[in-house]
């Protein structure tokens, strides 16, 4: 079980991964100079912690279910791809029966962000919870 912790900067997100409390969290700004480097780790990660448990677990036999945590302030075009990368294992997690939910948060008044999450909902056919944040 391998856990992500990520700190942010100021072109990239914090990212925290934590198997053993169901949470995933991504917070900030993302524009990392070399995505691919950033992002690659973290979707390796997931993808092979999900597809291990897969086999072992169904949605059935867990209350606990895997909380994603969008908190994104800005992505630019290059991480929107590797974020919808995420939300792909996501999906795919529970098409193989892991509870999953996804949390997409956007600032009052950030009406763009949320119809992102609105586009990325409807890309991989999955239904979020979308919760404005008042600042």
């Amino acid at each position: 079980m391998k856990t992500i912790n990520i700190a942010s900067t100021e072109k990239s997100p914090k990212v925290f991964f934590d198997p053993r409390k169901h949470v995933f969290e991504m917070e900030g700004n993302s524009r990392p100079e070399n995505v691919r480097d950033f992002y690659y780790p973290i979707i390796d990660t997931l993808r092979d912690y999900f597809e291990d448990i897969a086999e072992k677990q169904t949605r059935s036999e867990t209350n606990n279910a895997f909380n994603f945590n969008f908190k994104l302030e800005y992505f630019n075009s290059a991480s929107a791809k590797f974020i919808s990368d995420i939300l792909v294992i996501i999906r795919n997690g529970y098409d193989k029966g892991i509870n999953m939910k996804v949390n997409w948060y956007f600032d009052e008044g950030d009406d763009d962000m949320k119809e992102v999450g609105e586009d990325f909902s409807e890309m991989i056919s999955f239904p979020f919870s979308f919760i404005m944040v008042k600042r």
